[in-house]
Order: C-alpha cells, then structure tokens, then sequence
C-alpha cells in the first residue's frame, strides 16, 4: 500500500522522521518496504494485518509505538454518537455482519478541495469530484472501504430503503466503467428500493445508482462484508479493487459504524448538504475481548531477561490498556487490532516493539528423545541418492490418468479422470521421449526412476518405477529396501547440469574411412570443432575394420540458443566438415 509522509503527519505533533528513516523503523518492527518515491513509501502489509494496517491511521498507530511518540488524535478511539434511524434496513447477516448507511440530502458535486486532491493523488489515486474523493479519503485513512449512490434509487415514498443480500443466479448488473455482468447467485449485492442490484458489495459499484453532476441527494454506505465470497467475487469478475482487497482480509465490525460517520461528515464538509441520518444493521455488539501472558512465559520464548517495566513500556505505547497482577498481564484487546488472539501474539508484539534485534541468539534445547525417523521418507531419499547416482533421471509424471480404479470428482477439465493405479504408463511416456531426445542430450543409454503414489486395490501406496531401453517395471517402496537390489544397478556416471535451448535441434550423420590407427576420441573432437559454434555435441554410433582401414561414424547435433536453424544452416556447417576431412585424405563414405 501506498503510504504518504505528509498524509501520516496529520496525525502527529512532533514532526516526523524522513520517508528513508521511516521505512527502515517500519522494516525492522513491522512490515517490508517495496519502494520509496520522494516522501511516498510502498509499505508490504502482512495479511494478519490486513485488517489495520491498509490504512493512513493503522501505520500511523505502528510508528506512534515503534517511535515512542503519541498521535494527537486517533479517529478510531473517538466516542460514537447516536445514529439517528431514518434508513429503513434489510442486510443478510451471511453475506454482511454489519450493514452501515447513511442519508445526506443538498449536496453540490464538483471539484474537490486541493487538500483532499492532493492527499488522494499522492497516493496515486485519480480525483474524481468531492463525493467520490470523500469516500475513497476515509477507505485510505481509516481502512473502512465507503461508497455514495445517487439517493433517488433507494427511494419508496418518503422512506429510504437500503438492502443487502445474497445475489440471484443469472441476475444482471451493469458495473461502474460499462462492464456488464452475470451474478452467480453467490456474491453479495446492495440493493435499492425495488430490490434491484446495485453494487456487488465490497467490490464495485454499479451504473443504476452511479451519481450525476446534479444529484443532490446520496447515500452512504460503509457496511462490512463477509471476507471469502467477497474474494471470490473479485477473482470472477476480475475486479482487484482496493475495496475488495481490505474486506477479504476481514476487518472489525464496528469498523463500519466509524466509518459511516467519517464518510458522512466528510460528505457535509467538501460538498454541503445535511446529514439526515443513519441506518444501522448489526448481528449484535461483539464483546470485549482480553489476552494474557506472564512475564516469565515472555522470557522464556523469547530467552530475554525483561523486566516488569519494558513489558509496560511497550503495552503503554502500543495503546493496549492492561491490568496487573504479581507478574501475570491481562490485556483489553483493541477492537480493531483481530491480530490478538492468544498469548504468544502479545509475546510477538514485545518482542517487535523492543526490537528483533536486541533479542539474544540462543541454542535450541536438545531432544527429550531420539527423533523418529520415517520409513518412507527414509526408503524414498535412500533410494532416490542411489538411483542417481548410478546415472539414473527422476521424472515425475502426472497422478491423472485415463483409466483406474477412483474416479476424481469435479476435476476441472475432465481429461484423464482417474488416479493412477501404476506408474508405469507415465514411466513409458517419459521413456519414449527421452529415446527421441538421445542425441540432443547426449545419452548413451535412458535410465529414469520415479518415486509416486498410485491407487489400486482400495488402497493408496508409494511404488517405485525403473525404466531404461529395455524394460520398464514397479515395485512397492514400503520402507523395506531388502526387496530393491541396488547392487544390481548399472553404473553410468553422472554429469554436471548444463543449461539446454528451447529452440529445435538438427542432426547429422558422417561416415568415414580413416587410418586403421586413428582415435576414435580425437576425431570426435575435430569434428565438433570442425562442424563450428552450432555444433551442441558429437556421438559415435558405429566402427568397424575393413583390411587396413578403420570405419567410424558419428552423429552431429546442431542447435542455437538464440533461434530455430535452418537445414541450409546446418548443410553449410557440414559442407566445412566434409572439406576439413577430405584434407586429411580421408574418405567420407
């Protein structure tokens, strides 16, 4: 997330650091930075923060703690007023645990304040007019994603009807931007007075309540929605919008009704108008939650000596009131703050806030009891050190198959439906390709293995596969090695990886009489330097004696790292091999 120096400042008295030392105290105690550009930072927020710290005000809270320097004023600790009811709501707990909406009436759209426009485009957002900007100001402020809809929708006589619900397959929304959608019947959707769909919610909005330059009524809405299928509607219909990204990382519920009111006021404040009043819908009033942790557990995790009072310091900065008792801690957990669960996340946060840094390296305490070891894992890394290094390839073919004994259920593209129930099939398939490519890879012989789960008489097993240009078999790998004979394994050796080319190889044969005393290994070295620097490697398929004369021949392989050669290519290359052997004498055959 984009974050603003100047923006941040608005919450402090004390001047801040500069954006380099900010992002190094945020690194070091709180979260990565991607990027800096002039007083912009680009801060890596973690997702178990997702629900906090997407905001202005979130890592201002981070940097009032790491810093040791109090915000002058926090929008999320401020009383709540009472919501006057003049929204008539119907919201789906399911699909959104608190339904938040708010009526201003006399508004006048237009250009937005400098300071608003400004503090938006810092962050790289466009400025659209003073309604639009409101809203999006209180999303990147506080992290409560808000959205205005023209008010004459939501109309029935003199009511105003707000409604959230679960959307109906095939329905039809026309999105913000022109893009027109089929609902699935899964996402959450806003809808107005006639139960029409307006917005998928937490997503995007949608044309029927779009604002016009003359709309002079609007309605507000800051609801919280359920996290998962709100993901799931931004992936359906590709829409990764800055909305979407904070409500599937879930967030408080009161969150919505602070949020109903930033937007509000902010409404009245850029544009005018008058705040009728509210709607409020919510599954109840989520209780007060508490952690503890004792200082000696602190220690012991962290292998600290801390005393009563640094654990002290750091709940007095992060804003965490507490109750003490002998040297047990119990913590009222911030609504906000749904990071905070159990003990060892206090532990986490004393240990952020003192520093990772000042924490004392320490030895692990040795093992009460010799650790068990694994018989497969031991008979599969046993067997794989061995196969390869007589010269065998591991391969790993595909689970799916054409035929077997379970069916996959809803597999997606329908190919190959069943598990394997041998790994043969696959072992021959790899085979086969492998002998196409034996020049290329410069083989003598294919030897491939393969370690895999196959399915058959009702049960799952861990087989393992050989295959070379003879054979190709499976045996169970049940952690008994005594039934795999490794001393019957052939050896070729092994050779260091090289890079290979994606593009298409081309070889050639030469035969040739040479003298009877000539060797083998030497002209295969000629002949590579000879065929030039598309020449990828030289094999010897044949020799045999005639009289006095010696019969070699040997496979030529070209191939380029940069293109697909051409047959002229190669023909030319081997015109000079042609001509470099007829200068020794020799005859090509």
């Amino acid at each position: 997330m984009k974050i603003s120096r100047e923006w941040l400042q608005t919450y402090f008295d004390t001047p801040l650091p500069e954006a380099t030392v900010i992002a190094d105290v945020l690194t070091f105690h709180a979260f990565e930075i991607e990027g800096i550009e002039g007083d912009i930072l680009d801060v890596k927020v973690t997702p178990n923060r997702g629900h906090d710290c997407l905001s202005h005000r979130g890592i201002a809270k981070e940097l009032s703690a790491i810093l040791n320097v109090p915000v002058k004023s926090d929008p999320l600790r401020a009383q709540l007023p009472e919501f006057p009811a003049v929204v008539s709501m119907a919201v789906d707990a399911t699909r959104a645990p608190v339904g938040a909406a708010a009526y201003v009436r006399g508004v006048k759209i237009g250009p937005s304040p400098a300071w608003l426009k400004e503090r938006l485009e810092s962050v790289g957002q466009r400025s659209i007019n003073n309604i639009v900007d409101a809203t999006n100001y209180v999303m990147f402020d506080m992290g409560m994603p808000t959205h205005a809809f023209a008010a004459d929708t939501f109309k029935d006589g003199d009511a105003i009807r707000y409604g959230i619900r679960c959307s109906k397959k095939g329905e039809q929304l026309a999105l913000l931007g022109g893009t027109a959608i089929e609902l699935s019947g899964n996402e959450a959707v806003i809808v107005n007075a006639s139960d029409e769909a307006v917005d998928i919610g937490g997503v995007k909005g949608g044309m029927r309540a779009e604002l016009a330059d003359s709309t002079t009524e609007v309605l507000l809405s800051a609801s919280k929605f359920e996290p998962v299928q709100t993901r799931k509607a931004a992936q359906r219909f590709n829409q990764r919008t800055e909305a979407a990204k904070r409500f599937e990382n879930e967030m408080a519920d009161d969150l919505a009704l602070y949020g109903i009111r930033a937007v509000a006021e902010l409404v009245r404040e850029v544009a005018g108008g008058d705040i009728l009043g509210y709607g409020i819908a919510r599954t109840g009033t989520p209780a007060s939650r508490s952690v503890s942790v004792s200082l000696t557990k602190i220690n012991a995790v962290l292998g600290t000596k801390l005393g009563e009072g640094d654990v002290i310091e750091v709940l007095q900065r992060l804003g965490l009131s507490h109750v003490q008792m002998g040297e047990e801690f119990t913590i009222t957990v911030p609504f906000e703050r749904l990071d905070l669960g159990i003990a060892e996340d206090l532990i986490e946060e004393v240990a952020r806030i003192v520093g990772y840094d000042k924490i004392p390296a320490a030895e692990l305490p040795p093992f009460a009891s010799k650790p068990e070891v694994n018989g497969n894992f031991f008979a599969m890394e046993k067997t794989r050190e061995t196969f390869m290094g007589r010269g065998y390839s591991e391969v790993i073919t595909s689970v799916f198959a054409d035929k077997g004994e379970r069916i996959v259920a809803n597999k997606v593209d329908g190919v190959r439906p069943y598990l394997r129930a041998t790994l043969v099939d696959g072992l021959r398939a790899a085979r086969e390709m492998n002998l196409r490519n034996k020049d290329l890879l410069g083989l003598e012989k294919v030897r491939l293995f393969e370690i895999g789960t196959v399915w058959k008489g009702g049960a799952e097993q861990i087989m393992l596969g050989m295959a070379d240009e003879e054979a190709v078999s499976e045996l169970p790998l049940d952690g008994n090695l005594d039934a795999i004979a490794y001393d019957d394994l052939p050896i070729s050796s092994t050779e260091r990886y090289k890079t290979f080319s994606r593009y298409p190889f081309i070889v050639r044969d030469i035969a040739m009489w040479v003298p009877i005393d000539t060797d083998a290994d030497r002209l295969r070295t000629d002949l590579a330097v000879w065929a030039g620097s598309m020449c990828l490697n030289v094999r010897q398929f044949d020799s045999f004696k005639k009289g006095e004369r010696l019969s070699l021949a040997f496979h030529i392989i070209f191939q380029s790292f940069d293109k697909t050669l051409t047959d002229e290519e190669a023909n030319a290359a081997m015109e000079h091999v042609y001509t470099s052997v007829k200068e020794k004498g020799w005859e090509v055959r």
